[in-house]
């Protein structure tokens, strides 16, 4: 059995001109892969696109691979995840299954106020997939909380738990504030365990459970991610062994320089000195600048640095100089790591200041989080801004008489 597993493909993720297309790029030649390797099927962990309502140009270069894996009989298994999860119930991942190019394998039925999961089984191998979607804020853990383990741990076979969520014990120390779950709500006794969601490349043994492997994204998402992984990935599964398949893009070049006490036109020339002799074809450039500085954060020419570069043929240039400080203004620090946990501290800070009835802290957060959801929803390619509007309320309307 030779099986493919990636997550976090987050197609359309960047809105840059330069860089919107890469994540599609990065799918593509992950698909090729993929075929080329001839696994037996692909595992896709979660958040295929980066919204449940993606571009146009995108979606159509996704279902074009999906259904050349379909001519070649090489099925795909998904669960939707935090960003292809519609609070609406309604993504354009529920189109694509209904024209067969994969298969949702988070299905199950509710039985006395518990979920119950049942097995997809992929025809070719035997092999048995089980899994749950994940949501926006790790709400998905009421999920794990209600399911029955019995039907899943005493399965005979070769199992899959493919799953979108970040687990407490194998999180890295720089995500300790990304919100998880414990193992112990994993059903034990898989043999593979599918995850998603963390951005983290991590393949573990674990007593009692099995492999519980992170892939990664498919092309970094954010300026840190690309300064830290530079290059995206996948596993490829085989004999019980997992084996990264890096995907190349672009090249990265990383430059990093401690500015305290130096003046804006030293920080300049230092820059320009570290690139005068680097290739920089395909490449995208990063530089981070840190520290106290001599003068003010806005005299330093990033104009010119960024034209020497271009002209160095670098295909992207980034910069982060956030955390430049100058001795006029007094610094502000803040704990969060980012967008998600900022929101979930500004939310729990607030909880109970309107009153309704029957409605839980826990359920008053759940809705916020998917109302914000759906409020941060785009515009679809060729729908009128009516349409889009309308499209807005029903879903916001839908959320709201389903928790109230």
């Amino acid at each position: 059995m030779k099986f493919a597993h990636m997550a976090d493909c987050h197609i359309g993720s960047w809105r840059d001109p330069k860089l919107k297309d890469t994540s599609t790029l990065a799918f593509c030649k992950a698909i090729d892969k993929c075929i080329k390797e001839k696994v037996d099927f692909i595992l896709i962990a979660g958040d295929l696109f980066n919204t449940s309502f993606p571009r146009l140009d995108n979606l159509k270069t996704v279902a074009a691979k999906l259904k050349h894996l379909k001519d070649l009989e090489i099925p795909a298994y998904i669960v939707p995840g935090s960003h292809d999860y519609s609070p609406s119930g309604k993504t354009i991942l529920d189109v694509l299954e209904e024209a067969g190019l994969f298969v949702n394998v988070f299905k199950g039925t509710a039985e006395n106020g518990k979920l119950k999961l049942t097995f997809t089984i992929d025809k070719k191998t035997g092999a048995k997939i089980a899994g749950i979607l994940g949501k926006r804020g790790s709400l998905e853990k009421t999920y794990y909380e209600k399911l029955v383990l019995d039907n899943l741990e005493n399965e005979k076979g070769y199992k899959i738990f493919l799953f979108h969520s970040g687990i407490d014990e194998l999180k890295p120390k720089e995500m300790e504030n990304i919100i998880s779950q414990p193992l112990s709500l994993l059903p034990k006794g898989f043999d593979y365990y599918a995850g998603g969601h963390v951005h983290i490349v991590d393949d573990k043994e674990i007593e009692g459970y099995g492999r519980i492997a992170y892939p990664g994204p498919l092309f970094p998402n954010s300026f840190a991610e690309l300064e830290k992984l530079g290059r995206g990935g996948f596993f490829i599964v085989e004999d019980g062994t997992a084996r990264w398949e890096p995907i190349q893009i672009y090249n990265v070049e990383r430059f990093q320089l401690k500015c305290d006490h130096k003046a804006p036109d030293e920080i300049k020339d230092e820059i320009s000195a570290y690139f005068k002799n680097k290739e920089l074809n395909n490449t995208i450039v990063l530089i981070r600048l840190h520290g106290t500085i001599d003068g003010k954060p806005s005299d330093i020419d990033f104009k010119e640095i960024f034209s020497e570069l271009y002209g160095k043929s670098a295909y992207f240039v980034m910069k982060s100089s956030h955390a430049l400080a100058s001795k006029e203004f007094e610094e502000i620090k803040t704990d969060a790591k980012n967008v998600e946990d900022i929101e979930s501290f500004l939310i729990k800070e607030h909880l109970g200041q309107v009153k309704l009835e029957n409605l839980t802290l826990e359920r008053e957060e759940e809705l916020i989080k998917n109302l914000m959801n759906i409020l941060s929803t785009e515009k679809q390619e060729g729908e009128t801004v009516p349409d889009f509007e309308r499209r807005v309320k029903e879903e916001a309307e839908r959320v709201l008489e389903t928790e109230l």
